[in-house]
């Protein structure tokens, strides 16, 4: 015992002494705190491993310095770019080297001569867009093209869709600058520059060996390249160096090739009978030489409107100089394809449209079509692709003995296969079978003649098995290549070479066995936390820096650029907290609620998340446990119980009193900061009388009645916004609707505002007399129930039946919402909205994108002439988000994204439109511009109508 207090003690001291020479010598950000640490634990594979801390250089000097740190005292290093390498080859135990904050830069790019200089940290999409106005582009582009960065895929070799037509990133590369572990600065190219001594005499004693230890085949990614260092190959330093995922050098720039995009696109989506018949199809399309020739089946697909018949489709992009050449090659292709459907796509938006189906496989494949859970590890072997029908056949065949189940997915056209296996990762019988069926596995795709790894690298997942593949002789001439490079081993030990076994370091092995007592439903992952949190499988979508279309995933990293502020980083912390290894205090760990404070609760991820994360209810789940028993934040009181405030107000008939006092800057300032709010922030005003005493006075409009619907007044309408509520009832009326107030002589409340403060037993007291409330008045059940307020629906739709999972009545309520547009469209479809023609712009309101949908709403708009796409992202307001003190930097940000912008670059007669009252807030304070509710301006039309 005390040999190991000694060795403890010993163990501190050094990694202080690490921690003190890193902080005295590099610029960049150094963090050895639980939280810095917890976010690099994974990445998007199944291994966990905790690392000591974690550096964020500005350049290569920190580079050099953080490698002499570490070399001195025995600390390994791992270089990560965004994190998303599935094989586990971006996580390690000792430094972590995060590229992504500083070093994520474009340095130059030359058209004339088609080349780029980037840093490692530099995300795929920047090169893109950079290259775009030149006609040029990055050949390679995995999936995760939003965030996977330059330094990551050189590290992995990785692919892409087009690699058909542009091969793998070894093919662009040209010169690689990189400085070893022992502190020596190469410049890597072709002829031997940059070979580190003992290099070129390892490879010229095995020649032969060199010549015929590889197999043949387009997406040979396992092991290290050392058949580049053959003469006839140009003796390319800087190709050999590609997919070494980081255990020779560390790269701190790059110069890439371009290539010329094609001026014109056409998609062929071909349908066949299943994967199979797909699978014997791609190689045969390979002469008519495709950009890509992509695969998947039907049970990646949540939905196959898009799609031709069939239940499997390939993807194949061609080129040309105009649109009709692309599609005439495009059309020759689908004549030579063997195939029951075809579509031809030339339009951007809908060739965008279908690739965003075959991008989001990969978040997608991780769940099972009844909900189990998949998990990589076996996610890109490659094959000749005459191969594949073979393959895939045997590859079947294994999961069923092994009673696996798994869709294959990927590159066909290159023989590569992605596919997520429902492996039981968390019991010891399961993880032998993972085991075992590895082993078979890795013999049938060298009997194939194949690779391990024909994209994401080998990590951990495979290395272990590379002898199957190359035999012991070639694994010990890695080993000797790996020596002559690093030979104190500082680099990403356990990976490639001397690997750690396939079955160690799994990330679920620490999560408890046994259900977390939650308030919850979790009804998708059967009311277990644990599960919850394992949706997070690290792809990071989340990642990204703009928001692309409609999405809203995830504002709060868009704004800070922060990993702690993304989904992903957030549903890591989340796994340390469940682990308890890292994060010791469990729900009232510091390190999560600091996290979570600048999550929206937008709700973007439950729908933008390809494995359907939601954050917002975690955070909800979180701040419940975290504040149980304890003082909250002030803005808890103030915001969180509006509905309570609110009500009081509307009773004692003191609206006057409050607005005149909110007028008053010192009252107002002090108000503000007794309530937890941001001084920036207006106090929006309460309206005199509430919408259902305006009601009651409005005369009410005499049409032929076709149905009966209830209209809720949600909190924001009621006191603060009655004016679109009364709109709303003339719309309604005015479509033939009978429209009955939702009163009963008693408040109804949806408890959003305590839900998104965490306070869940509040919350679900209030659901609790809602329910008793509605169970009591006459047709309720049957009669639909109108929201106005887009995110009340959604807490109606989702967070009501999930908090109160065994009450029949939040089901039958749950079931009866509907948003202003659905109900005009299912309850009133022959009527038809007053055509206003005029231009819209403003932003879909996240929770209606997210839980609620807006395609009623966007053919409500366009039958009313209502013309316009509205942006995607967030308002940044998001509820009581926005208004709480801390948040209103991070807030403005959001808004600048994509509202503000599009409001600003307006044609004057557009028309701004925010159905949320937030969206409508945050519009007047940063921009000084009335959003108005779709119900108001189809009201307003109506009135000139009738004028």
């Amino acid at each position: 015992m005390a040999d190991l207090q000694a060795e403890s003690v010993g163990a501190r001291a050094e990694l202080a002494a690490v921690q003190a020479e890193l902080r005295g010598t590099v610029r960049g950000e150094v963090g050895f705190d639980v939280t810095s640490r917890a976010l690099m634990t994974m990445d998007a594979s199944n291994y966990r491993r905790v690392p000591l801390g974690v550096v964020a250089p500005r350049d290569a000097d920190d580079v050099a310095a953080t490698l002499a740190a570490c070399r001195a005292h025995g600390v390994p290093v791992v270089a990560r770019g965004g994190g998303t390498s599935i094989a586990g080859q971006a996580t390690g135990t000792g430094v972590v080297l995060d590229f992504t904050r500083h070093m994520n830069g474009l340095v130059s790019l030359d058209p004339a001569s088609r080349t780029a200089v980037v840093q490692p940290g530099l995300v795929l999409d920047r090169l893109q867009q950079a290259a775009a106005p030149h006609g040029l582009r990055f050949g390679p582009d995995p999936s995760t093209h939003s965030r996977c960065t330059l330094g990551g895929m050189i590290g992995n070799n990785s692919c892409g869709s087009h690699s058909v037509a542009w091969g793998t990133t070894a093919d662009s590369v040209s010169e690689l600058s990189v400085i070893t572990a022992r502190g020596d600065r190469l410049t890597l190219g072709r002829d031997w520059a940059g070979a580190p001594e003992g290099l070129r005499p390892l490879a010229e004693a095995e020649l032969a060996r060199l010549r015929t230890g590889f197999p043949d085949l387009p997406r040979r990614i396992s092991g290290y390249a050392l058949d580049a260092l053959l003469p006839e190959n140009g003796a390319d330093v800087a190709r050999s160096f590609c997919g070494s995922e980081g255990t020779l050098g560390i790269l701190t720039e790059a110069v890439v090739r371009l290539v010329e995009a094609p001026r014109a696109r056409a998609l062929a989506v071909l349908g066949y009978a299943d994967e199979s018949a797909a699978a014997e199809a791609a190689a045969g399309l390979l002469p008519f030489s495709p950009l890509t020739v992509e695969g998947m089946a039907a049970d990646l697909v949540r939905s196959t409107a898009d799609l031709p018949r069939g239940g499997a489709w390939l993807f194949v992009e061609a080129g040309g100089d105009t649109e009709a050449e692309a599609r005439a090659r495009a059309e020759t292709i689908v004549r030579a394809a063997d195939v029951l459907d075809s579509l031809v796509v030339t339009d951007p938006a809908g060739q965008r449209t279908l690739w965003r189906i075959r991008e989001d496989a990969s978040g997608t494949a991780t769940r099972m079509p009844d909900g189990s859970e998949a998990w990589p590890g076996w996610e890109d072997c490659a094959v000749p692709p005459a191969q594949l029908g073979p393959y895939l056949r045997d590859f079947r065949g294994l999961l069923a003995a092994h009673d696996l189940r798994g869709t294959p997915y990927g590159h066909f056209g290159d023989g590569c296969i992605h596919v997520r296996i429902d492996f039981d990762l968390l019991t010891e019988p399961g993880v032998a079978r993972f085991r075992s069926f590895s082993e078979e596995l890795a013999e049938l795709v060298t009997a194939h003649g194949g690779s391990l790894s024909g994209e994401h690298g080998d990590g951990q997942a495979r290395a272990e098995l590379l002898p199957k593949m190359y035999g012991s002789e070639m694994v010990t001439l890695f080993e000797r290549a790996k020596g002559v490079w690093d030979p104190d081993d500082l680099l990403n030990p356990g990976m490639l070479v001397r690997p750690a076994p396939l079955d160690s370091n799994l990330r679920f092995s620490v999560l408890p066995r046994e259900p977390v007592d939650v308030v919850f439903g979790y009804p998708s992952d059967g009311g277990d936390f644990s599960a919850a949190v394992r949706r997070c499988v690290g792809v990071a979508k989340c990642r990204t820096t703009e928001a692309s279309g409609s999405s809203v995933m995830c504002p709060s990293f868009r704004a800070t650029g922060e990993e702690a502020h993304s989904t992903r980083g957030r549903a890591r912390l989340l796994h340390e907290m469940l682990a308890g290894e890292l994060v010791t205090d469990g729900w009232q760990s510091t390190e999560v609620r600091d996290a979570l404070d600048l999550c929206l609760s937008c709700k973007g991820c439950r729908t933008d998340c390809p494995v359907g994360v939601d954050m917002a209810t975690y955070k909800a789940e979180f701040l419940h446990h975290h504040y149980e028993g304890r003082r909250r934040p002030a803005a808890h009181y103030s915001m969180g119980w509006l509905p309570r405030w609110l009500r009081l107000v509307a009773l004692t008939r003191t609206a006057w009193l409050v607005n005149s006092l909110a007028s008053v800057r010192p009252l107002a300032a002090l108000a503000k900061r007794l309530g937890g709010i941001a001084g920036e922030r207006g106090i929006p005003r309460v309206a005199g009388v509430t919408f259902t005493r305006a009601w009651r006075r409005d005369a009410r409009a005499e049409v032929p009645v076709r149905e009966r619907v209830f209209l809720w007044p949600d909190t924001f309408t009621e006191h603060l916004s009655p004016e679109v509520g009364l709109a709303a009832v003339r719309v309604l009326e005015a479509a033939g609707l009978d429209v009955l107030p939702v009163t009963a002589g008693k408040p109804v409340c949806c408890g959003l505002t305590y839900v998104s403060t965490g306070q869940l037993d509040r919350a679900r007291e209030v659901m609790r007399r809602t329910l008793d409330t509605m169970s009591k008045l006459p047709g309720m059940g049957d009669m639909p129930i109108v929201v106005l307020e887009p995110s009340c629906a959604a807490a109606l739709r989702t967070d009501l039946p999930e908090l109160l999972p065994n009450d029949p009545r939040s089901a039958r309520l749950s079931t009866s919402i509907l948003t202003f547009a659905e109900a005009l469209e299912r309850l009133a479809p022959d009527w038809t909205p007053p055509h206003i023609n005029r231009p819209t712009v403003g932003q879909t309101h996240c929770h209606q994108h997210a839980v609620l949908g807006d395609t009623p709403d966007r053919r409500l708009r366009e039958a009313a002439g209502l013309t316009g796409e509205l942006s995607g992202g967030c308002c940044g307001l998001a509820g009581n988000f926005g208004f709480e003190k801390g948040h209103y930097e991070v807030s403005a940000t959001c808004a600048e994204e994509q509202l503000l912008p599009s409001v600003r670059e307006a044609p004057e007669d557009a028309i701004v439109l925010a159905d949320g009252f937030s969206c409508r807030t945050q519009l007047e304070q940063l921009a000084g511009v009335r959003g108005r509710h779709l119900a108001e301006v189809l009201a307003d039309a109506l009135e000139e109508e009738g004028k």
